[in-house]
């Protein structure tokens, strides 16, 4: 066989690979809300835990029919359980002046007086479109046990592309943390919200 002959394949591969689309790169952003007065307070942020069909790199754009609908052309810049993370500190920050929140996975090495723990169980858009946070937290001081809160959303998407999306995504983020920042003022932990 002529060496040319055996490169075809690899040929008609790489051109196949060439004239797909780049994904494109998304993130969640932090949106301001109302400050809450505490005490000055540390507030240690755990990692937050995200259910499993949420955790890839690509954007999951809902669940329809028993069936996840993907778009392999919106991936996330970075792991979506790190970002969640990272966009729920900065919110709870600009909530709480008077607190220093804190992420378990910085750099950060003190002990908190409170220790807040996230599960995302659902994030994603509904048959009509509309985006669902299904969210339960803990929050407790460090070393004690705390009573869950549950929360769920259903926001509007205002578009259909994935940017509107993850805008969504991000709103649903700070009013969660609007909940978590009332939750830490009142110093007693809530029961369950619900939110049409």
């Amino acid at each position: 066989m002529k060496p040319i002959l055996r490169l075809l394949p690899l040929l008609a591969v790489l051109a196949g690979c060439a004239s797909s689309p780049t994904p494109l790169l998304y993130t969640l952003q932090p949106v301001s809300g109302a400050t809450v007065a505490t005490p000055a307070l540390g507030v240690e942020l755990r990692r937050v835990g995200l259910a499993g069909y949420l955790d890839r790199p690509e954007m999951v754009r809902g669940v329809h029919d028993y069936r996840l609908h993907i778009d392999d052309q919106a991936r996330w810049a970075e792991p979506l359980g790190t970002m969640l993370g990272r966009v729920l500190t900065e919110d709870l920050v600009q909530r709480l002046p008077r607190a220093a929140v804190f992420a378990e996975s910085g750099a950060i090495s003190t002990r908190p007086d409170l220790v807040l723990e996230v599960d995302i169980l659902r994030l994603d858009a509904d048959e009509d479109g509309a985006l669902v946070l299904l969210a339960q937290t803990a929050l407790r001081p460090e070393n004690t046990t705390g009573h869950a809160t549950t929360l769920r959303l259903r926001l509007p998407v205002t578009g259909s592309d994935a940017a509107h999306e993850a805008a969504a995504m991000s709103a649903a983020i700070a009013t969660l943390a609007d909940r978590i920042a009332a939750q830490i003022a009142s110093g007693s932990p809530a029961q369950t919200a619900h939110v049409p």
